[in-house]
């Protein structure tokens, strides 16, 4: 199958959407800054959603300081901001639509059942659920108790291109294995979430790390699945330490409480982000506005990228 993006919209519509589980690092603001600059550089809108549907790990108080550091860095967004938390009545009545055409089936593997039975992917090292509990009868079933519920994919390929790393093809059942919709605890899984949220909003473009490039085609096919017409995907390198790790929320010198407090100018910070995304010869104060004129993905280099601290 090969897929495509959606048809030219009167408005292009970006977006950022943080998970709310601590406080944003550099990491992330080079995300929000290459979508920002790839969606106003188009004249189109950028939309903030706050992806706070892990009851665990979400808190409101990173949502609202994250709000807090968009602005400080010049990043406004247009409209209002959307909640994944306030959603989950949209979240049900679609995983009822795929209920009902039979492309669901409760799942009562432990992960560490699944990851004691599966061997991890030759290519990524990711775990490819075997369908272990799909095609079990109701009366191998018990009905109380916790399950997740997972989505039937297909042994097919999807064929799309990416707006950086130009085309891809990925085979459903061998890399992706039917996923999980719903967890076991209730709460909502990504998958399902992104891709309806980004369809109800109207987004047309997608700009995020390239650790999610795996998961388009599981989100190209559940929009197929469901009648939508998916954004156009564009995914960036990641920012990495000098051990060659992605950059996390557990480093610490590169989040923005300490940024914030070590650069008073806000541009400094985006003048980096800009010189290590290749639109700067060196790193030079400049807020997100006066990057516009500069910015071309035809800049943006496709390895990672080592962030020494600021």
């Amino acid at each position: 199958m090969s897929m495509g993006s959606r048809e030219e919209a009167c408005v292009l519509k970006g977006r950022f959407a943080p998970s709310p589980t601590g406080r944003m690092h550099l990491g992330n603001v080079f995300c929000a800054l290459l979508s920002w600059l790839s969606a106003k550089s188009q004249g189109g809108e950028w939309h903030l959603r706050i992806e706070d549907i892990d009851p665990d790990r979400s808190r409101r108080d990173f949502a609202l300081l994250l709000m807090d550091d968009l602005q400080w860095l010049g990043l406004p967004w247009d409209g209002s901001v959307v909640w994944q938390s306030q959603r989950s009545d949209i979240y049900e009545h679609y995983l009822t639509k795929l209920h009902d055409m039979g492309l669901t089936y409760p799942c009562y593997c432990s992960r560490a059942e699944i990851m004691a039975t599966q061997a991890p992917h030759e290519t990524d090292g990711r775990i490819v659920y075997a369908g272990t509990c799909r095609g079990k009868k109701r009366d191998e079933m018990a009905e109380n108790v916790p399950h997740a519920i997972r989505f039937t994919v297909p042994d097919e390929d999807i064929t799309f291109v990416d707006g950086h790393y130009g085309q891809q093809c990925v085979n459903l059942a061998k890399h992706c294995g039917d996923y999980i919709l719903r967890r076991k605890d209730g709460a909502w899984a990504y998958q399902l979430a992104v891709v309806l949220d980004d369809a109800l909003m109207g987004i047309t473009e997608v700009v995020r790390g390239r650790d999610l490039l795996l998961s388009t085609p599981q989100q190209l096919h559940l929009s197929a699945t469901l009648g939508f017409t998916p954004p156009h995907y564009i995914h960036h390198p990641l920012l990495i330490n000098e051990s060659g790790q992605r950059l996390c929320k557990r480093d610490r010198s590169l989040d923005l409480s300490v940024l914030r407090e070590k650069h008073k100018n806000p541009d400094e910070i985006v003048g980096f982000l800009a010189f290590l995304a290749g639109l700067l010869p060196s790193p030079t104060p400049l807020s997100p506005k006066e990057l516009l004129p500069l910015f071309s993905w035809s800049h943006v280099p496709k390895t990672d990228i080592t962030a020494d601290a600021l």
